[in-house]
Order: C-alpha cells, then sequence, then structure tokens
C-alpha cells in the first residue's frame, strides 16, 4: 500500500515535469507564419531552462533562455513564401515538433456578425463554394469565444487546413478574402477568425488607448445589452485580440458597427482608436480595410445607421485603411445578415492587393460625395473617385432626397451629367434646394454607380450631426 501510494504522488510531479516546455496554441501544426519578416516565436519552460529553436530552412539554431517567471521568447527569421515546413522546439529534456508549417501572408478577420457568419449559418456562395474549397495553401485559425477584464497572454484556438470541413465553420467573408489573394499572389495565406456577433466596437479597443475613459463608460450604457455577447469596453480585445499581438501580421479586415447604432455619432472615433491601439499593440502600422455596414430597416432608431455608415466614411481619411461599399450587396433589407459575401470578401481582397501589394486591379476605390453648387432650383453634387463616370441601374434614380434651408426633405429627381460626371438633383416640392441626400436612411438602397460597376457611397450635403435618439 505504501508503495502504490509513493507512486501516485509520484505521477503528478513526473507529469509536471514532462510538461514544462509549453508553446501558445496560435504555434502548432498546421500554422502560417509572415514570409519575409522577425516574428517573435513565444511559449514557457522552466525558470532558467536553455531553449533551442531549430527550422528546416535554415541551417542555424536559435537559442534564449526562460526567465525565472517561466517565460521565454525569440526572434525568428521567416524565408519568403513557401512550405510547408517543420520547427522543432528543444529543451534538455524535451521537444516539440511543429509539423506542416506554411510562410505567406497572415491576416485577421474581425468584427461581430456579419464577419462570423460563415455557411453553417446560411451564406449562400459559401455554400455553393464548398465543395471546391480544398487548399492546403490556405491555413484558417480559429479562435475561441472569450472575456477577460485584463489583457491575456494566451487564447484558445487551433488551425486547420483550408476544406469543406473548416471552410464551412469559417467567416465567409475571411474565407473569399483569403482566396482570391492566394489566387492573384500565387503564395499560401493564413487567415486569423477572431470575431464575435453583437460585439459593439468598444469591447475591442484596447483599455489604456482610450483618452476618455469616462466618456465611452457613459456612453456603453446606451447600448443594446445581451446574454449572447458583451458589451464591456476591452473585454474581447483582451481574450481575442491582445494574445496575438507578438504574431507578425500584414493586415487586418474588419466587418462592424450594426451594434454601435445607439451611439452612432461616436463610432468614427472609437473605431479609429481601436485602428490605433491594435497598430501600438502589434507594434506594427499594418493596413486595415473594413467593410460600410448593409442597410437593414430594422434598427429601432431612426437613422442611427445611416450616421453609422458616414461615421465609417469619416474614417476612411485614416492612414493605411479603406473601405468597401456592399449597399448592392443585400437580398434582403429586412434581414440584418446578407445571404452572399462572396463579392464583401472580393472587394477586401481588391484593396488589400491594390494598396497592401501593389498588384493592378479592378477599380477598387469608391465614389465618394466632393461637393455640392446650387444653381438656381438645382443642385450639382460631385464625387471623388468617380472612374470613368456614373451610371444609373433602371431609369429613375432611388432613395434621393433633396430640401431646402428649412431641412425638410423631399424625394428628388436626379440624373447625370455625362460630360462632369456629376449628378444633377431636383424636386417640384423644392423650389430653393440647400441639401441632398442619398441613400441617407437605415434600409435604403440607391440604384447609382461608376461605370466600373461598383455603387456610389450614401451621403448626405447637410452638416447636423443628429442626436440619434430623436428622430432626424
Amino acid at each position: 500500500m505504501k508503495k502504490l501510494l509513493f507512486i501516485l504522488l509520484f505521477i503528478p510531479n513526473l507529469f509536471f515535469a514532462q510538461s514544462a516546455l509549453r508553446l501558445p496554441d496560435i504555434l502548432s501544426d498546421h500554422m502560417l507564419l509572415q514570409q519575409d519578416s522577425e516574428v517573435k516565436f513565444w511559449g514557457w519552460a522552466n525558470p532558467r531552462s536553455k531553449i533551442q529553436i531549430i527550422t528546416d530552412w535554415n541551417s542555424d539554431t536559435l537559442r534564449t533562455t526562460a526567465s525565472n517567471k517561466a517565460k521565454w521568447e525569440a526572434l525568428l527569421k521567416t524565408p519568403k513564401a513557401g512550405g510547408p515546413f517543420s520547427i522543432q522546439v528543444l529543451t534538455e529534456e524535451e521537444r516539440i515538433t511543429i509539423e506542416d508549417v506554411m510562410i505567406g501572408e497572415l491576416w485577421i478577420c474581425s468584427g461581430q456578425s456579419n464577419m462570423e457568419y460563415n455557411a453553417d449559418k446560411g451564406i449562400i456562395d459559401a455554400k455553393t463554394a464548398l465543395p471546391d474549397s480544398k487548399n492546403d495553401q490556405i491555413r484558417f485559425f480559429f479562435v475561441e469565444k472569450a472575456t477577460a477584464d485584463y489583457p491575456q497572454d494566451e487564447l484558445t484556438g487551433h488551425w486547420e487546413i483550408c476544406g469543406p470541413e473548416s471552410m464551412r465553420k469559417f467567416s465567409s467573408v475571411g474565407y473569399f478574402f483569403g482566396r482570391k489573394l492566394n489566387e492573384e499572389l500565387n503564395i499560401p495565406v493564413g487567415l486569423i477568425n477572431s470575431n464575435w456577433g453583437g460585439t459593439p466596437v468598444e469591447t475591442w479597443i484596447p483599455n489604456d488607448e482610450i483618452k476618455d475613459l469616462e466618456k465611452v463608460q457613459a456612453e456603453v450604457q446606451n447600448l443594446n445589452d445581451s446574454e449572447g455577447w458583451d458589451r464591456d469596453i476591452a473585454t474581447t480585445y483582451n481574450a481575442m485580440i491582445h494574445p496575438l499581438t507578438k504574431m507578425r501580421i500584414a493586415g487586418t479586415i474588419w466587418y462592424q458597427g450594426e451594434s454601435n447604432t445607439p451611439n452612432a455619432n461616436s463610432y468614427s472615433t472609437l473605431f479609429t482608436t481601436m485602428i490605433e491601439g491594435w497598430r501600438a499593440k502589434f507594434q506594427n502600422e499594418f493596413p486595415f480595410y473594413y467593410v460600410q455596414i448593409a442597410p437593414f430597416q430594422g434598427y429601432s432608431i431612426p437613422f442611427s445607421a445611416a450616421i453609422v455608415r458616414e461615421q465609417q466614411q469619416k474614417a476612411s481619411s485614416f492612414e493605411k485603411s479603406g473601405m468597401v461599399v456592399i449597399s448592392d450587396l443585400v437580398d434582403d433589407v429586412d434581414d440584418i445578415h446578407p445571404k452572399y459575401k462572396k463579392e464583401v470578401g472580393n472587394r477586401l481582397a481588391n484593396w488589400a492587393l491594390a494598396e497592401t501589394y501593389a498588384k493592378e486591379t479592378p477599380k477598387y476605390t469608391f465614389a465618394t460625395v466632393k461637393e455640392q453648387k446650387i444653381n438656381g432650383a438645382k443642385i450639382q453634387v460631385s464625387f471623388d473617385n468617380v472612374g470613368e463616370g456614373l451610371v444609373v441601374k433602371r431609369k429613375r434614380i432611388e432613395a434621393l432626397e433633396i430640401a431646402g434651408a428649412d431641412k425638410k426633405f423631399y424625394p428628388a429627381d436626379g440624373k447625370i451629367d455625362k460630360d462632369t460626371s456629376t449628378l444633377i438633383v431636383t424636386s417640384k416640392k423644392v423650389k430653393n434646394p440647400r441639401f441632398v441626400r442619398y441613400m441617407f436612411g437605415n434600409g435604403s438602397i440607391g440604384n447609382l454607380f461608376d461605370e466600373s460597376g461598383l455603387p456610389v457611397a450614401p451621403f448626405r450635403t447637410d452638416e447636423i450631426v443628429y442626436d440619434v435618439s430623436e428622430n432626424p
């Protein structure tokens, strides 16, 4: 009996000794590392133990030592895109081998439910793409949903190779974005799926990056509460982004904003604070490409989604950022989740291909309002990024309104001036017009495009900042 007791007491200590060397989940089989970079490689081991890192793309052995807090970290030089490779991490007593490592371009796919949605959740073009989705050059990392009051060192997640079983669970926007990059660049692409449906932008902002924390905390109280997601400041960042900040990434794609309609006027400030915060924590001025939220008429606050879109366009002037407009990709304005995501991912990919990778692409910038000129009973609206000119699908331009000095808006008629690529707006009900709105409503869908087929971004020329708690 004493001998058995000794063995039982000894086994836990033996097990602990054998498992002292440990890597984070993000550094595991089937992973992808950013190409041609110095990337951090880190983990945990017995204090002061000697660590060796050996890759099969380099004959040199990288050496480091665990701290007295049992943590270790090293800088690993990656080659140009390729693979698969293996990486060995050793101490005197232990060895971990990471197999099937690819080197390429690594992107984070984050936001709320329209980024999270996948074939399993009813995305139609993702279901159609399932049979042909097998591609070992695309790697998915799935981050499990979690929250934390303070920044975490580790998260729970796993890598999978792209194929029908993994793709059906992965962000459809992220998949189509990554697939297009892989096709056009002909190199491996890694995608980190870190998103959570319903979350407001506040939960994704590092706490110490917010300048007026008390104001933001007060505004959070106006957001819609739910048992299905968190709304506390920084909690999803702490648990689902901060543990990734040691990774070297190529950039981020983002689709979020629906949950911030109750505090729409603050969105641009909050969003750009988040971008700055992530870049600071990653120590990397990476590009940030994002989706303007889709038309949906089910918001309880009138014009709140229109103001979020306006705020998102305002943020597009932020350095190394780009916004895609998807108002033409909505199949049902009563559904907050459009069922088609392929073109959303492709439009994001075109931004990345042009701006990040200097590739020739179809037109990827969207026409946005520049200025208006009042000429008697007409208003002439001009645009930036109009390309070869404007076109209208169907006979009459829809979702177009005009108002006088009283700012009472009426449906308006519009026609395109081909010579100047401008829009002429009039209405018999407004003799002395002053302001124009196009698609300025929660569920409004227009039919004004540029010659390349990209939709014109929603706009208004009146400069009132509405209180979204009231009907403007």
